[in-house]
């Protein structure tokens, strides 16, 4: 089987990296993996994985992008991939415009991925023109019925992200050398229970109820440090500055640290005691949340889209009304006390079983 997946780039992104995870299971099986994107530094990733990458400039959010169809109509009758697989917006576009086009009796079989909660219009309505459209949770299962009652209800398949166990192991430790880098850096985090939000800093991700949760927390006695990593994008200097600014206001200047980028999140998660997902806007799934999860981590989130979704399969405890500022501090409350660990259903959310669904999903159009 030839499979050709599109999508604008090959550089960071849950997208771009599950679009790699595919490639890398194909190849695995015996199959061939082609992606076409403008390209990106995980391409030399894509090939070392034994993929194919075709550079094409498929990712401008613009009309001129539409050129790119008579090309892409060459390209697939060039390569004759048995699945053509459309992971994102302007790249569907381009390649359903080609793929309409072609004699149904040779053409590939035409998959969509719903990656996120798209604004509803015509623009977005093309990521669910694949003859079979995966959702990657039920909350994006309900998005798609709800805003385009035309797809039927069973060509969507709902496929979740998943992990590799051993790359998350329940009950991880990072290694001795991390923790000694760690520690000199973060001494003031000695003897105190660490709680962390992970995430760029945008106005969606629940910082203030975060501050919030922490204030109350240390009123009550308990000796409480939270973490903030995540990037910041230069437009959103002004907004980090104001939780700075909200920070020192409320006296917590020397129990909040802002880390900014870190590569080593699964080891930050690891050496925290609760992780937090506040998020004031539903997302698709929650790959992080999943990560902190599966390594044994209680996680506390609002009850929104896929977080909400994980968490009430995983730890109903910790989920929690959105901007339920009582419910939430119960909970980080119990969890503290009771010292609360998380149990991922034994295969479920795994890569493997991610992938092989997909697989399954290609072989039963083909068939």
């Amino acid at each position: 089987m030839k499979v050709l997946q599109i999508l604008p780039e090959l550089n960071s992104g849950g997208v771009e990296r599950g679009t790699l995870e595919l490639a890398d299971y194909l190849v695995k099986m015996g199959h061939e993996a082609l992606v076409v994107s403008n390209g990106g530094r995980q391409v030399k990733e894509l090939e070392k994985l034994g993929g194919r990458h075709i550079a094409m400039p498929v990712h401008r959010k613009s009309l001129t992008s539409l050129f790119q169809v008579r090309a892409f109509r060459r390209l697939l009758e060039k390569e004759k991939p048995d699945i053509l697989h459309i992971r994102s917006r302007v790249p569907g576009w381009i390649a359903w415009l080609a793929w309409r086009k072609m004699d149904p009796a040779t053409r590939p079989r035409l998959v969509s991925t719903v990656h996120g909660f798209y604004s509803v219009n015509f623009y977005s309505a093309v990521m669910t023109k694949g003859e079979r459209v995966i959702a990657v949770s039920e909350s994006i299962r309900e998005y798609i019925l709800n805003n385009y009652p035309d797809v039927p209800k069973d060509k969507i398949t709902v496929i979740y992200r998943g992990l590799d166990p051993a790359a998350y192991p329940k009950g991880y430790r990072p290694s001795a050398e991390w923790l000694e880098c760690w520690e000199n850096e973060n001494s003031s985090l000695a003897g105190r229970a660490v709680f962390l939000l992970p995430g760029r800093i945008t106005r969606l991700k629940g910082h203030t109820d975060f501050f919030s949760l922490l204030k109350e927390l240390r009123k009550l006695g308990h000796d409480v440090h939270g973490l903030v990593v995540g990037d910041t994008h230069p437009k959103k200097r002004a907004y980090l500055d104001e939780l700075r600014a909200i920070v020192s206001a409320e006296g917590l200047d020397n129990f909040i640290t802002f880390t900014g980028h870190r590569n080593d999140i699964r080891e930050i998660m690891a050496i925290s005691d609760v992780v937090c997902a506040l998020s004031q806007q539903p997302e698709s799934f929650g790959r992080t949340v999943l990560e902190a999860l599966a390594i044994g981590k209680p996680v506390l989130g609002y009850d929104c889209g896929g977080v909400g979704e994980l968490l009430e399969i995983i730890f109903p405890d910790g989920r929690i009304k959105p901007k339920d500022a009582a419910g939430l501090l119960v909970a980080a409350k119990n969890v503290l006390t009771f010292k609360m660990i998380p149990e991922v259903p034994r295969g479920a959310f795994t890569l493997e079983s991610m992938c092989a669904s997909t697989l399954n999903l290609y072989q039963s159009l083909l068939r």
